[in-house]
This record gives structure tokens, sequence and C-alpha cells, in this order.
């Protein structure tokens, strides 16, 4: 049974930038290696919906990076041990998606009854589309996107926290949804960098976004540590047996 280690957490201590910049500095002397990670991770995890794969995969990425911080060994195959937190990653995911999906839900509908409302009649005439219905569709994609996105602030912190504090999901969700309340605005400014980043990898023939993915998570997992800290790394040697006659 994992004993779960609850940490504190620290309020608006989130700067967006220097996490980009310290993890451009985290990965940079093994890019290449957090690239296919990167890109590998990402096509596993969205090879079937709900999140089942994209948890361990993300933990697995987020394990990398942790370890990379302490130093410790890095290798590709350390993706895969993301499978080792598969059911506490899959409760997280589950609490992240299924919430979304039951937003989408009502305004799904109305994009239904729109496509209706316009197919060509057997005339071939087009149907016109109410101003109402018109409203109701902007209204639910505006919707729609700002849940998305309060969802991804608070959720930020969920994997790292199965990895690096052994949290079970359900608990790894909560905690990540309290610090991120006390760190929102900073969060949200981080993510909108990634954002941009992400942006200029599709401009550049979507090449660019498999450079640029590395950078991101490098940058969420600063984040994480500047909110709760990286436990140093457990020595793999037992401690030295203390030495008879010396000074309590």
């Amino acid at each position: 049974m994992p004993i779960y280690d609850y940490p504190d957490f620290k309020r608006n201590a989130v700067q967006p930038i220097e996490c980009i910049k310290e993890g451009w500095e985290l990965i940079k002397d093994r890019f290449w290696l957090f690239v296919g990670m990167s890109v590998v991770g990402i096509l596993i995890g969205s090879s079937v919906p709900f999140g089942i794969l994209m948890g361990p995969m993300m933990c697995g990425i987020f394990l990398a990076l942790f370890r990379q911080m302490r130093c410790d060994s890095v290798e590709f195959s350390t993706l895969f041990k993301g499978f080792d937190y598969f059911g506490q990653s899959l409760i997280a995911s589950l609490l992240h998606f299924i919430p979304i999906v039951i937003v989408m839900l009502p305004f799904n509908l109305i994009f239904f009854l729109g496509a209706i409302l316009t197919t060509p009649s057997e005339r071939g005439e087009a149907g016109a589309i109410p101003a109402a219905l018109v409203a109701a569709i902007l209204i639910g994609v505006l919707v729609i996107l700002l849940v998305v996105m309060i969802f991804s602030v608070l959720f930020m912190f969920a994997y790292p926290l199965i990895v690096e504090r052994n949290l079970g999901g359900f608990d790894a969700v909560k905690l990540s949804f309290k610090a991120g309340l006390a760190n929102f605005w900073r969060l949200l400014g981080l993510m909108l960098l990634n954002g941009l980043l992400t942006l200029g990898g599709l401009l550049l023939c979507y090449v660019g976004l498999f450079f640029v993915l590395p950078i991101t998570f490098a940058a969420l997992a600063n984040a994480y540590r500047q909110v709760f800290g990286v436990k140093a790394a457990t020595s793999p040697y037992p401690p030295a047996p203390p030495v008879f006659g010396e000074a309590a």
C-alpha cells in the first residue's frame, strides 16, 4: 500500500518566464532524448481516448524531468516507467476529462441542431440559421474554451504529484486544484506562454512543435518545483556506521 506524502505548497510562487528559461536549462544537455520521449509519449497517449494512456505517458515524462533535476540516470525507457502509476494516473485523467465532456454535451446538441437546420432541403436550398442559435453556438464555444482553460490550470500539478509525491489519483487532483487556485493567474500566464511556443512550433510546418514540446513540459516541471519543491534524491547506499569514541 503506497505511503502518501502531502506536501505544503507556496502561493503566488510561479514565475512564468523563469519557468521557461529554467526548463530549457534543465533539458538542453539532453535535448534530443527529451524530444524523443515527448513525441512518443504524446503519440501513444493520444492513441486511446479519455486519457487512458495519456496519464502513464505524462507520468513517465515528468518522472524523467524530475530525475534530470536530481542528476539521476535518465534513459528513454524511463518514459515507460510511467506505467508503474497506471491506476492512479487513470483516475486523475478521468477526473480531468469527464467534467469537460459533461460540459460539452449540451453544446454538442446545439451544434447538432444547427447542422440539421443548415442541411440543404430537397430543392437544394440550405436553411437559414436563427440568430438565437448562432448566439448559442458562439456562447457555447466560449464556455467550452473557458472550462478547458480553467481545468487545465487547476489540473496542472496532478501528474507531477503522483510521480514525485506518490499521491493517489484523487488526492493528487484535489491538491493540484488547491495549489492551482493559489497560483491561478501565474499558472495561466505560464499556460499562455507555452501556448505561444506551441503556436510558433505549429507555424514552422508543424515540425517545430516536436522541438517545443519538451520545453513546455520542462517549464511545467519547474513551476511544480517553485510551488512544492522537489525532494532530494535518495542515496542508494546505507548510512555510514557510527565511529565509536566520537563526541555525540
